[in-house]
């Protein structure tokens, strides 16, 4: 009982523990994608509204082809021969006294209108990772379609992992289906139409995409390792944590079985002298209540024993071969006179030639619990079936009442001890509340399961499937 509580104890900390790290690396994560995407798109859209180029740096366009270091032999204007060359006679610009070498400091360069960062972002907004460095630390290319979706240029002078074939083939298959934006091998696109045709901007994002995995990965294995050493102090401290339950569960075993063997001895003694009066004075209707009572204590005290050793695995379960329609025929078949007597049907069905390895003692006092229960409980005038039969590998029995007044759906809670869904109904019938407890531990030896449930509120249907 307490390893299971542990163990119980020890899964729900873990889930917990797992569901908290789950959900902030979900978050960590998300945030992180969307923070990236967001970098992503906003270069995206200031290349857009620029042709293809940060504001001020666009520099000359590219022929179709063209890639760093691949450029024409007319791409740079000769120098006009007039003879001025200063190193040929040594001439200097004037001293005017403008130069910096004097102070120290260097000339401010040309205000060009090349790109500021944040200040340059179209439509005065500002993000605090676009700066002057950002053209230099993006790499992207462009391909320019005609409408007709024929290539008219492109400009790979912002990159070198790509050749104009390739970044050709992109713009075409991405022409070709229609697609304005999105990712593609590792690249996030947009297409920017116009009259004279479409331009795709691609930008590499290998370098984010790297990062975001990383932290990907690295937040997954930091939780793993941090829910490792949660669950090591766990199971430290749980078994620290659960003494006082221990402890207060073994008083509760010592005392019920302390208890049990106090009571044998004077119900012994209380039944044998009412045989000695029986005896000598003759039956009456005295004698006969003592002895119900007594009958009834002691079947109280029975099964109160069973459950103990059974909580503490004790109990005595030979588990062997044995013909369980038998068993369950043989311990049905006298409560159908009971039934009887009681104005009540009783209704057998069992499949023949099924076995079972388990307790056959425990097995027919399971059987008898459930009918006595039906009995106990059943509508006046009621019906009470029972069926036996295969279901796969398991062997399925079930027990049928009428009944009146109950709640509809699930009634596990009837395997409660000393649970009495109704208190003075069960102080008439003569019922604890502990009958079904003793099925449902002799189910679950057996490593099966048992459940109550009722569709219509008129009825109760009990389900053991060993």
């Amino acid at each position: 009982m307490i390893k299971k509580l542990r163990t119980r104890f020890i899964i729900s900390a873990m889930l917990s523990v797992a569901a908290v790290l789950g959900v902030i690396i979900l978050i960590l994560n998300i945030y992180n994608y969307v923070q990236m995407n967001h970098r992503i798109d906003t270069i995206l859209e200031l290349l857009a509204e620029n042709s293809g180029a940060f504001p001020g740096n666009a520099g000359p366009r590219g022929e179709p082809g063209a890639h760093p270091g691949e450029e024409s032999e007319d791409a740079l204007p000769e120098p006009p021969d007039d003879g001025s060359a200063a190193a040929d006679d040594g001439d200097f610009p004037p001293d005017d006294g403008s130069a910096a070498a004097d102070n120290g400091f260097l000339p401010e360069p040309p205000d060009d209108g090349g790109f500021r960062g944040e200040d340059d972002f179209p439509g005065g907004r500002r993000e605090s990772f676009l700066t002057a460095e950002t053209p230099f630390e993006t790499r992207f290319f462009t391909v320019t379609l005609d409408n007709d979706g024929t290539v008219s240029s492109s400009n790979l002078n912002n990159i070198a992992a790509v050749n104009s074939d390739d970044a050709s083939g992109y713009a075409l298959a991405l022409f070709a289906s229609g697609s304005s934006g999105g990712f593609v091998d590792g690249y996030k696109y947009r297409a920017v139409s116009s009259d004279e045709g479409t331009l795709y901007i691609f930008v590499d994002t290998s370098k984010e995409l790297s990062a975001f995995y990383s932290v990907l990965w690295g937040s997954i294995l930091i939780s793993a390792g941090g829910l490792l050493l949660v669950f090591l102090m766990v199971l430290l401290l749980s078994r620290r944590a659960l003494r006082p339950v221990e402890e207060s569960y073994n008083k509760q075993k010592r005392f019920i079985t302390d208890a049990s063997h106090e009571l044998k001895t004077p119900l012994t003694i209380i039944d044998a002298n009412t045989d000695i009066l029986e005896i000598e004075n003759g039956e009456s209707q005295w004698t006969q209540s003592i002895k119900n009572q007594v009958q009834r204590l002691t079947g109280l005290v029975e099964k109160m024993v069973l459950l103990t050793r059974m909580d503490e695995g004790s109990a005595s379960m030979e588990m062997k071969d044995f013909s369980l329609s038998e068993a369950v025929r043989d311990t049905a078949e006298p409560y159908t006179a009971i039934a009887a007597s009681r104005q009540k049907t009783l209704e057998i069905d069992i499949a023949g030639g099924l076995t079972l390895n388990g307790n056959e003692e425990n097995i027919r006092r399971m059987v008898s619990l459930l009918l006595d229960n039906a009995m106990k409980y059943s509508s006046e005038n009621g019906t009470i079936r029972l069926h036996l039969r295969a279901a796969g590998r398991s062997r399925e029995l079930t027990v049928w009442n009428t009944a009146d007044d109950l709640p509809q759906g699930s009634l596990d809670y009837l395997f409660e001890r000393f649970y009495r869904l109704d208190a003075s109904r069960n102080s008439k019938t003569g019922g604890y509340g502990i009958g079904l407890s003793v099925a449902q531990a002799i189910v679950l030896a057996h490593h099966g399961k048992i459940s109550a449930k009722s569709d219509d509120g008129r009825s109760i249907l009990f389900t053991v499937l060993l």
